[in-house]
């Protein structure tokens, strides 16, 4: 019988447990509340910035973003087009329209040499992606806001952790959004973050995103009874403190994570380097990659979907990578991206989380080599 390799998996045990149990003991499990202040505090070191929000999930951490940073109907948002479709659908949210611009051939993140051409008088902002975590290309995308007065938001989903040119995820951008996903490289199940060099954008964001007023843990211990007023639209984007308490737990242990899925990748990287019916992710020497995914390219001779049903007829776990979000009917008729559909067509996501033993690591690549050096898989 073969043996089994998950595409993803947690990587919670016992201290996690504990903190659960602290947390439902405390009295206080809704969202918002003392677990959710404290892992914010904490989560901070990971962002390089004091101003942390916790957020039901990433998609909620993008669209407070944009509000607070004047988004409105009518405007349009160039997004990096490789992305899972909820940093478009953050967009269409506050009415705005996404507009996709195509990605760089090796990393996957938006190209900076086209995002000028699409920039129009209706132009608001910018949201550059992360792909499975490894930062986009910060200072040339920068530059470009900054030169057109549009602001920049990353979309960190898969990129806890890492670091561009020495700085980390969360310095860069107007604002940062995470995911706490049960694939992320630290996780609560769902959950996310918002993060900002600016604490106004960050103040006002903690009041949208629970229903336009301060968070009843603001009131706890009064010698009054205030009663707040609704003066602002606002949203139920909280984090609840049972997940903030495993989250605070997933920080601690982050730096061991994030080491595992390295030892992951370069273990891919040196059973399966000179295979040629596949390439293998890139990882630039001036940012770290965190590994959220691993993702291999097939050749085009290869049939994608023979390839992935092969793998796991014989227990690897995989899947596609990601979208190519201007081929999505949702968000009409778009510009030919040509880059990101070929990525879409070709891109496997084989197992990659930090529980994967040395082993497991082996027989991927083994069953791997196996499943495309066969001549059937080829189109």
């Amino acid at each position: 019988m073969n043996r089994s390799v998950a595409l993803g998996a947690p990587t919670v045990g016992q201290e996690e447990l504990d903190a659960v149990r602290d947390v439902f003991e405390s009295g206080w499990l809704s969202g918002a509340g003392p677990s959710c202040l404290a892992f914010e505090k904490e989560f901070a070191a990971v962002a390089g910035v004091e101003n942390v929000l916790s957020t039901s999930n990433c998609g909620s951490a993008l669209h407070l973003g944009q509000l607070v940073l004047g988004v409105k109907p009518g405007d349009e948002v160039i997004v990096g087009d490789y992305t899972f479709p909820a940093t478009g659908h953050s967009v269409m949210w506050s009415g705005a329209k996404p507009v996709f611009v195509d990605v760089r051939p090796d990393i996957w993140s938006i190209d900076p040499a086209q995002i000028e051409a699409a920039i129009t008088p209706r132009t608001a902002g910018i949201i550059a992606v992360d792909p499975f975590g490894q930062p986009a290309d910060y200072d040339e995308i920068r530059a470009i806001a900054d030169r057109h007065g549009l602001w920049l938001i990353e979309d960190a989903a898969c990129a806890t952790g890492a670091t561009y040119k020495g700085r980390k995820v969360g310095e860069i951008a107007d604002v940062t959004a995470y995911s706490f996903h049960g694939r992320k490289g630290i996780t609560s199940g769902e959950g996310g973050a918002l993060a900002s060099p600016r604490a106004d954008l960050v103040a006002h964001a903690r009041k949208l995103h629970t229903y336009g007023i301060a968070p009843a843990i603001t009131r706890e211990g009064l010698a009054e009874l205030p009663v707040p007023s609704f003066d602002e639209l606002g949203y139920n984007y909280r984090l609840s403190d049972v997940q903030a308490a495993i989250m605070r737990v997933q920080v601690r242990r982050l730096p061991e994570l994030l080491a595992a899925r390295t030892r992951v990748a370069n273990g891919y990287r040196e059973l399966l380097g000179d295979l040629e019916q596949i390439t293998l992710p890139v990882a630039l020497d001036d940012r770290t990659h965190p590994w959220q995914s691993y993702v291999i390219t097939v050749d085009p001779a290869l049939d994608r979907g023979s390839v992935a049903m092969a793998l796991r007829a014989r227990g690897v776990g995989c899947n596609f990578g990601t979208y190519a979000s201007h081929v999505q009917p949702l968000y009409g008729e778009q510009r030919e991206l040509p880059v990101s559909a070929d990525l879409f067509r070709r891109h496997i996501a084989i197992p990659m989380h930090a529980n994967l033993a040395e082993d497991d690591v082996a027989y991927v690549a083994e069953v791997l080599r196996d499943v495309v050096s066969d001549s059937t898989h080829r189109h």
